[in-house]
């Protein structure tokens, strides 16, 4: 079971620096905003009808939406899923690669929410949390389940399955979550992961 973590703390900074910074950018972001309010405010996903119906005129929210968060259990609960499911991936991309990836995966979550907001005609869409982002490693360990299965052992396998599920579930019957985030970003980690492992494919051969 490659989601069991049993590294001491000196251990997991030094194995998993990228997982590290991103808890620790998120813890302080969340500090500050309890002192600061307007944080939350200028930095969440924003999406209006009109010109900016896809926030492109403030293109700094799809990414500082992805640090903020409504309060302390939503920012536990992502963090801790961070902490246990993202450091294998780490691994498998490197550091540098894996940030990108993460990030990359957010931005997917808000694009995909807004064009179904878009679509649906409402009038107004706001969005926060790293929730998006952490689904794209969902996604990209979906991948590997699906098609790369010989990467993960069984158990592995079936907890990447019951995660997405119960994610999916949760995120329609529970109130205020970004269903189409959600997916956005596993979606993004999925078709990601995918590029990756072709042109990783491509140069060995």
């Amino acid at each position: 079971m490659i989601f069991l973590r049993y590294e001491s703390f000196r251990s997991y900074l030094r194995y998993y620096p990228g997982t590290a910074a991103l808890i620790a950018i998120n813890l302080i972001v969340f500090i500050i905003a309890q002192f600061y309010k307007e944080i939350v405010s200028y930095g969440m996903f924003l999406a209006v009808p009109g010109l900016d119906s896809f926030g492109f005129l403030e293109p700094w929210r799809y990414i500082t939406s992805q640090f903020l968060h409504v309060d302390f259990g939503h920012f536990f609960f992502n963090m801790f899923a961070l902490l246990v499911f993202a450091p294998p991936l780490e691994y498998l991309l490197k550091t540098f690669k894996y940030i990108v990836f993460y990030v990359l995966c957010g931005i997917g979550g808000n694009l995909l929410s807004a064009l179904v907001t878009n679509l649906q005609h409402d009038p107004y869409h706001a969005a926060i949390g790293a929730s998006g982002a952490i689904y794209g490693v969902y996604g990209a360990f979906l991948f590997i389940a699906l098609l790369r299965k010989s990467m993960l052992d069984v158990s592995s396998r079936k907890t990447v399955y019951i995660i997405l599920a119960f994610g999916v579930i949760h995120s329609i019957f529970v109130p205020k979550i970004d269903l189409w985030g959600h997916i956005g970003g596993a979606l993004a980690g999925f078709l990601l992961y995918g590029l990756l492992d072709n042109l990783k494919q491509r140069r060995r051969r």
